[in-house]
This record gives structure tokens, sequence and C-alpha cells, in this order.
């Protein structure tokens, strides 16, 4: 019944065609699969990784500078500071442009004449 539906002659695919096809697509799937592990999986374990590492590392810091603060007046002042500095790293530019005609010279590659084909001579 699937020949009539399939006008395919599957007598003329090998054993070892099929085998080949089937460990290709193996493959593929298995490294597409690998692939998602990888990039899916893994930041998150480091990222796990890295938090305990700041924890502990948050916690002897905490401790250590248990006692100061620092006042909102003050990291006002360097907020302005830093927004200051960085404002001032960019050029400033003038919004004028100046447009000049310019002269071209002649030259063979924008000529439309070297484009131009002629058919009347190829047809005989």
């Amino acid at each position: 019944m699937i020949d009539k539906l399939l006008p395919i002659d599957f007598s003329a695919i090998g054993t070892n065609h099929l085998a080949l096809a089937v460990s290709c697509y193996v493959v593929v799937f298995l490294s597409l699969f690998l692939l998602s592990l990888v990039f899916g999986v893994l930041p998150k374990l480091r990222v796990r990784k890295l938090r305990k590492k700041m924890q502990t590392a948050g916690d002897e810091a905490n401790s250590a500078l248990a006692g100061t603060m620092v006042s909102g007046e003050v990291s006002a002042a360097i907020g302005l500071a830093l927004s200051m500095y960085f404002e001032e790293l960019h050029d400033q530019e003038s919004a004028i442009l100046t447009m000049r005609k310019v002269g071209k010279s002649y030259s063979p590659w924008n000529s439309k004449i070297y484009n131009v084909i002629n058919f009347n001579r190829f047809q005989r």
C-alpha cells in the first residue's frame, strides 16, 4: 500500500545508506543538545558559584566596614562629579555643515558609452 502512495523505489536504498543517515541525524541532534546544555546550564552554575564566593567575601567586608557609613550629601556630590566628568569627555561639535561642489574629472569607468552592449553584432 505504501508503494501506491509514494512512487519511490526503496529497494535502491541500501542498509549502509540508511545507517549512515540515521547516525548523521543522531550526531547532529546530540551535538545540538550538548550545545544547549553548555550555553544554558553552565552560565547558571557559574553564577551560583560566584554568588557563594561574593557572599563569603561580603560577610568579611561587612564585618570590617561596620560603623562606616557615607552620608547622602557625600553620595550626591560624588554622583554629580562623575556626571560632569563623563559629560566633558565628549567633543563639542558645531552644527554647521559646509558643502562644496566638487568638479569630477573624466573617467572611462563612469562613462555611459562603454556600458552599452551592441547586440546587433552578435545576432546572425
